[in-house]
């Protein structure tokens, strides 16, 4: 994803609450992101503008642009909500868990999370994104590209659950880049298979199982 940050005000420890301004930034925000999923869901992703998502909330093109770079930067809010999801609830494994039984349980949990409308997530949004997948090769591309930026990340949260060094020591690189490709493998199968795996978070769950068992296969 080449997106540029989006306008919204933030808030933490020791941080005031948004103001009026920024309150209002993040409805608009919102508000986009709301209207160009009902317009995914109804025309597909490659067949709507951004100018039609911007008149379905009142505002310009020039407006959007201040809050996204691209259609596909609003359609990739979904996958930025999944992985600070993932960010969020691995911190919250316990620290003594071994690191491929943390990740599997952490993924698993954010996948059914989107199914069922748990954690904030939004089980339309969730639906509109897997078709969307399946059905534009562009927004395929971009999928992959914003996870590869984000990979970056997720080795640092592992290096440091494993208590490596990642500037010297390849496991974490390894381990995120496995994380990385199971969730792929298990998203991709998923859509061309039509559940021959069960559900997304069934297929993520056996992907994972795979990696914590190890990959040998038993010689017959």
């Amino acid at each position: 994803m080449t997106a540029t940050a989006p306008e919204t005000g933030t808030s933490g420890p020791g941080s005031q609450p948004p103001g009026r301004r920024e309150r209002k930034k993040q409805r608009t925000r919102e508000a986009l992101i709301d209207a160009a999923f009902t317009l995914f869901a109804e025309k597909g992703f490659d067949a709507t503008t951004v100018e039609e998502i911007a008149d379905a909330v009142d505002v310009s093109s020039r407006t959007f642009f201040r809050y996204f770079a691209s259609k596909e930067d609003v359609a990739l809010t979904f996958q930025e909500e999944q992985i600070r999801a993932v960010t969020e609830v691995l911190a919250g494994r316990p620290a003594d868990e071994p690191i491929m039984t943390a990740l599997r349980r952490t993924v698993v949990e954010i996948a059914r999370a989107c199914e069922a409308g748990e954690l904030g997530f939004t089980p339309g949004r969730f639906e509109c994104m897997l078709t969307m997948m399946n059905e534009s090769p562009a927004l395929m591309g971009g999928s992959l590209e914003h996870a590869q930026k984000k990979q970056a990340l997720l080795t640092e949260i592992i290096a440091g659950r494993m208590g490596l060094d990642p500037a010297t020591d390849l496991r974490p690189h390894v381990v995120a880049a496995a994380t990385t490709c199971a969730f792929q493998a298990a998203a991709d199968a998923t859509r061309r298979l039509g559940g021959g795996f069960g559900t997304l978070s069934e297929t993520v769950d056996q992907a994972f199982a795979i990696l914590e068992n190890g990959l040998n296969a038993p010689v017959e």
